[in-house]
Order: structure tokens, then sequence, then C-alpha cells
């Protein structure tokens, strides 16, 4: 039942709004003045305020006043018996939802009244809805790296500097763009991403800067481009090393010239964007090979900000572990399962060649498949990172290439008979070959374990 404040120095105004809203199933509180009022709220939050404007002491729009510098989204309907436009006005100004002049009519109040609360009721599941995909994208982690990285944010995002950042995949590059932008002057303004490496190369210009009706063969329509889509904004130009250099040059001339031209159009449509770039590649090394733009490059990297691959921040993973385990459990409806300290060891150990990325769908896959209320690491098939750190290990070692193959199939032997728990009959399935083979490969690679014989197959 929506609870509403009546501030009024006149009884038969109270008694008469409580007697009409009482009826609608509201629940109603009073206070004779300003003062009350705001004492009121100091201890039990309302939905909504009817507050007069002419009142001994501290008038109306006094209290509407220091109500928003409490609260700015309590919605507040201003009622008075000598309301003028320039009063209407005023409290419009200071945040009032709406003015109603008295007498109140009946009908017009309970109509204004339902259409603040619902706008309150809105207002609110915004809030919820923006603080949950925030969430999603918040940057984790204690490192010391994360912590540099945060506090260059800070430092950076309400400037209108271009920043470029380097990372490898998943590391959370996006989440750094996101960032940036969302604490800046910008935030209010669109976040527009393009992935320039999912784009193919005919359709980058036509993406960004968008083209007339009939500029190339299946124009059917005008289209805006991401450039102008984020006027006002931020434009993120995610992995930019795999833009042509054709399109690399008209990025350039947009940032040099503030203006934009469709592709088939003949004016130029000024911009007022912020442009963060994120890639994978060194881009020292595509400018010697000529794939990338010397002068776009230190137009881009005027702040660079190089996000770590997890490898190199390993005592972030338990941090990162637990938030994903607790998201993942949230958006499913699951109860809350838990890991155990030597499953989080475990899991710190890995190498992460996917880095956060990778770590996040990982511990999607065992919350989801964990049977109990405790994660179960068995079912990690195929090893995630460690299957890539022994991989890394067999290529470090010399040889020939027969030498490497044995190598490889002994690795791989030897990870599968760990995950079917040295089990003959099942390995042997699960590699589609005969018990008898699986002997002779075990023998030969010396992965007989200790005390193993046909018993143990049972």
């Amino acid at each position: 039942m929506p609870s509403i404040l009546i501030v009024d120095d006149e009884r038969s105004v109270r008694d008469s709004l409580k007697m009409i809203l009482e009826y609608e199933r509201y629940e109603i509180s009073f206070a004779e003045h300003g003062e009350a009022a705001l004492r009121l709220l100091a201890s039990a939050p309302v939905d909504l305020v009817l507050l007069d404007v002419k009142m001994a002491g501290m008038d109306g729009l006094e209290v509407l006043q220091k109500i928003r510098e409490k609260n700015t989204e309590l919605p507040v309907i201003m009622i008075s018996g000598h309301g003028t436009i320039e009063t209407a006005v005023e409290a419009t100004k200071l945040g009032a939802f709406d003015f109603l002049p008295k007498p109140l009519d009946r009908d017009k109040l309970l109509v204004t009244v339902r259409n603040a609360l619902n706008q309150a009721k809105l207002t609110a599941e915004y809030r919820r809805l923006r603080e949950s995909v925030e969430g999603r994208w918040q940057i984790l982690g204690e490192s010391p790296k994360i912590k540099e990285i945060l506090s260059l944010i800070e430092r950076v995002a309400p400037t209108d500097a271009r920043v470029l950042i380097t990372g490898e995949n998943g590391t959370g590059k996006e989440l750094v763009a996101r960032a940036i932008h969302r604490t800046s002057k910008r935030a209010a303004g669109p976040f527009i991403e393009v992935n320039c490496a999912a784009i193919p190369a005919e359709l980058i210009e036509s993406e960004l800067f968008g083209h007339e009706k009939g500029s190339f063969t299946g124009a059917m329509a005008q289209r805006i481009g991401k450039f102008e889509q984020a006027n006002g904004g931020t434009l993120f130009l995610d992995e930019i090393g795999d833009m042509s250099l054709q399109a690399q040059a008209k990025v350039l001339r947009a940032l040099e010239e503030g203006r934009i031209e469709r592709v088939g159009g003949a004016k130029m449509i000024p911009v007022e964007v912020r442009v963060i770039a994120a890639t994978n590649k060194k881009l020292e090394e595509e400018i010697r090979k000529g794939t990338f733009r010397d002068d776009l490059y230190h137009r881009l990297k005027v702040i660079p900000i190089h996000v770590p691959p997890l490898r190199e921040r390993r005592e972030d993973i338990p941090l990162l572990v637990r938030a994903f385990l607790e998201d993942v459990c949230t958006r499913n409806g699951m109860p809350r399962k838990e890991i155990s300290e030597e499953s989080m060891k475990k899991l710190s150990s890995f190498d992460w060649p996917g880095n956060v990325r990778e770590l996040r769908n990982t511990v999607e896959r065992l919350v989801i498949l964990s049977p109990g209320t405790t994660i179960d690491l068995t079912l990690l098939e195929g090893g995630i990172g460690q299957a890539k750190s022994e991989f890394d290990s067999i290529l470090q070692v010399g040889g020939t290439f027969q030498e490497f193959k044995e190598r490889a199939e002994a690795a791989f032997i030897k990870r599968q008979l760990e995950l079917h728990k040295w089990n003959i009959s099942k390995t042997a399935e699960a590699l589609d070959i005969q018990r008898s083979h699986l002997y002779t490969k075990m023998k030969r690679y010396g992965l007989m374990k200790e005390g193993e014989n046909d018993e143990g197959d049972q």
C-alpha cells in the first residue's frame, strides 16, 4: 500500500485529502508545517508528498528544496490556494512532479497521484536495472595491476582524451572502455560499440559512417552510421587492428576534423564523439608490416591502458570465481554453491588462455552441472588452463616432428586416463581404441600407474 505524506497547515485541507486518499487505499500521514515534515521524512520514508506552498515558518518551496537535497527521486506534488505561474515554474525547477491549485479537484488529484507514483516506480526500476547492468560490467580485482588501471580510469574518464586499450582476448578491454564512459561527463550519452574484426572490410565504412540510399548495390535506404549514433557519447572501436587501411584513413579524418561523410553522400556531418579503441594486436608491429597507419596509431594512443592476462594476476582469481558463482546462481534461481579451498587453489593454478571470459564460462558450467551444493572440479573435461599449460611445455622441448607427436600423444593419453580415474576400459572407449592398444601405448610411454592391473578396471 503506497504511503502519502500530507503537509498543510490547514486542518480542513488535511482531513479532506485524507478522506479522498484513504478511500483509494493509500496510507496517510500528516505534518502541520515544514519542520515536522522533514523530521518525519528522516525517520519514516514515504512514497509521495503532497506539499502546501504557503505555510507559516518554512514555506513549501523551502521544504521542497531541502527534500531534494536528501532525495532526488521522491515525488512531490505542490498544492496552493494562491498559485501563480511564477510559483509553479519555480516549483518545477526545484523538482516538483506537478502543481495543483486549491480548491482541489478530486479526479485531477487522484490522476496526478497515480501518475506520480507510477513514474517513481519506473524510476526505481530503471535505477535497479542500471545498477544490475553496471554490476555486470564492473572491473573486479584487487591486484596491483588492476588497482593501477582503476586509478588511471579515474583520472582519464573526466577528460575527452582518446584511449587505446591493449590486451589479450578475454582480459576485459570492453569493461575498461565502459568504465571510462560510465564515469565520464558523457555518461548520459550513448555508448556505441563496433567490433571491427566481425565486420567485412567492404562494409566497415558503411557501418562506421552510414550511407545514402542507392550509394551501392543493396543500399535500399539511408543508414545512420556508428559515428552519428555515438554523437554526444562514446564510440568504442574494438579490435581496431583488424580495420582496413581505407577505413583507417576515414577514421583518422573524422578524428582530425570532427566531421564524417556518409558513403555516397555529398556533405560533411559534424559529430562530437569520444573515441576509445582496443586491440589484441601489437600495433607497432602492424605499422612495420604496413597494415596499420602510424598517424592513426598516435591519434588513438593519447592515453594507453594495458589490461594484463589473468595468469599475471592470479591473486584476483578467487575474487572473480566467487563473484561469478553468486552471479550465476542468482541469474538462474539456483541455491548458492560453495567451492572448497583446494578447488580454488586448483583454479588459481590454471593459466586460463581465454582469460576472464574463459574463467566466467567455466564457473557457469561448473555451477550448472555440479549436482550438489559444492562445485565439482572433475567436470572440467579437457583440463581448461592446465591442458594449455601442458601443451606449452611440450612445445618448448626441442627434437624432431616425430618426437613432438609422441610427446603430445603421451600427454593426451595421460590426461584421458586421469579424467577416467585410470579405468582402462572407459579410457579405451573414450579414445575409440582397443584395450590392448591402449596398454601398448601406456607401456611405451611409461604411463602404467603403479600397482595398476586389470582388476582396477572393474
